[in-house]
Parts: structure tokens; C-alpha cells; sequence
């Protein structure tokens, strides 16, 4: 995998040292990069329906299936999240994800309880990966390597592979797959590799772009009886 602060120097040095796929390689992901920063320019809400299948290889191995929607609203540098989940393996298990200001909630509906945590802030620019991130951003958060064009459900993406720069997320993801459609600066695929054997396939379809979300999209409802947990 490169950086590329490699490439910089390369490029200065005339690109003399580098084989021609290489520099393809480089010019390619260069393009993507700039179409994300002209698309994410027009970028305000998307909405989704998704599944994500966690897998376990070793020891055991298992799976773990949940489907949802997930909306996302970005205003300048600022992101709104919000997943809910309808069911896990095939069973009704309502639950909703909220990040927004920074703050990461979860609303387990079965068992009527909020889980609150304000650590997530600093990881802000990892949360809203392949939802209207400009290039910059992309550029700022991980070290990428193009992997070249590839259609998925009619649609032409391109396929890039993320190391994240922060240690902390790197220690849960060694490396992140995605399968980006610059043209409207949304993710139809991702891959989270967990090591130890363990990965998340994150697949989303009815994807639609820049039409207004439903007023609960970033909330949920609590009653008197629901029950607060801080991390």
C-alpha cells in the first residue's frame, strides 16, 4: 500500500522510479478524489436501506445479519447519522443509532434503555464514511489505494481500500474496502475488516439522494420507564 506522500516526492523526482501501473494507479485515484470533492459540494441528505452481515471465520464461524435504513444530512462540517435497525437474524429487534453534535446514541427498543457516549466526537470524520465526504476529507482521515472500476447493481463505482490514519481506529479496523459512486459521492459497498477473523459487509440499495428525511430520522421516543446508560 502506498501514501501519498510517496507519491509526492515521486511526482517530484519525475516519476522516474515508478512502474507505468503505478503511476496509472496514482493518476486514477487523483481523478476520484477530485470528482468526490465536486460532488460532495452538492451533497446534503441520503437515505438508504441497508444490511450489514457480520461475519466470524475463526474460531467459531457465525454470522450476524441486521437490515435497516440509515439517513445522513450534512451541513458544511457537520454530520447527522441516523441508522435504525428493524430486525437482526431475520427477528423484529428495533433499535436506533443517533450521531449528531459529536454525540453518539442508542436506542434499544426492547428493553426501552438509551446508551450515550461523547467520545465519539473525535472520530467524526470516520462516522459518515462514503456519505458525502469530500476527497480532502477522505485524503485526511486514511491512506488510500485505488483498486479500480467496478459496477454493482448497474452502477459504476470505484473500488478504494482505506487504512485509517488514527491508531484507535485502526486497532478496530485494519483496513476498510468501499465501493464509491463518485458521481453522487455515496457508497453502495463497504467492508470493515475487524482482524481476528471478523468482518463486516455493509451493502445499501434505494438509495436516495438530496430529498427530505422523515422528522425522525435523528431521534427517537422515550418514555418514563426508559432507562439511561452513560460510556
Amino acid at each position: 500500500m502506498y501514501k501519498r506522500r510517496v507519491f509526492a516526492i515521486a511526482v517530484l523526482f519525475g516519476l522516474v522510479f515508478l512502474p507505468a501501473r503505478s503511476v496509472r494507479a496514482a493518476d486514477n485515484l487523483e481523478s476520484v478524489l477530485h470528482r468526490l470533492d465536486a460532488s460532495s459540494a452538492g451533497f446534503h441528505t441520503v437515505s438508504a436501506d441497508f444490511e450489514f452481515d457480520s461475519v466470524q471465520t475463526d474460531p467459531v464461524p457465525d454470522k450476524d445479519v441486521q437490515k435497516g435504513t440509515v439517513y445522513c444530512e450534512r451541513k458544511g462540517r457537520s454530520l447527522d447519522l441516523g441508522m435504525h435497525i428493524r430486525e437482526e437474524n431475520g427477528r423484529p429487534v428495533p433499535k436506533v443509532v443517533v450521531f449528531s453534535k459529536g454525540v453518539f446514541k442508542l436506542y434499544e427498543q426492547l428493553i426501552n434503555q438509551v446508551t450515550t457516549s461523547s467520545k465519539a466526537g473525535k472520530y467524526e470524520s470516520y462516522m459518515g464514511l462514503g456519505f458525502g465526504a469530500s476527497g480532502k476529507e477522505l485524503t485526511a482521515a486514511w491512506n488510500i489505494k485505488y483498486m479500480g472500476p467496478e459496477t454493482l447493481d448497474g452502477v459504476k463505482t470505484e473500488k478504494l481500500e482505506l487504512v485509517a490514519k488514527d491508531p484507535q481506529v485502526l486497532k478496530m479496523f485494519p483496513k476498510v474496502t468501499v465501493w464509491i459512486d463518485p458521481e453522487r459521492d455515496v457508497t453502495l459497498k463497504q467492508v470493515f475488516d475487524e482482524g481476528q477473523g471478523q468482518y463486516r459487509v455493509c451493502v445499501y440499495f434505494d438509495i436516495k439522494l438530496n430529498q427530505p428525511l422523515p422528522k425522525d430520522a435523528f431521534s427517537f421516543k422515550t418514555d418514563k420507564k426508559t432507562t439511561y446508560v452513560q460510556r
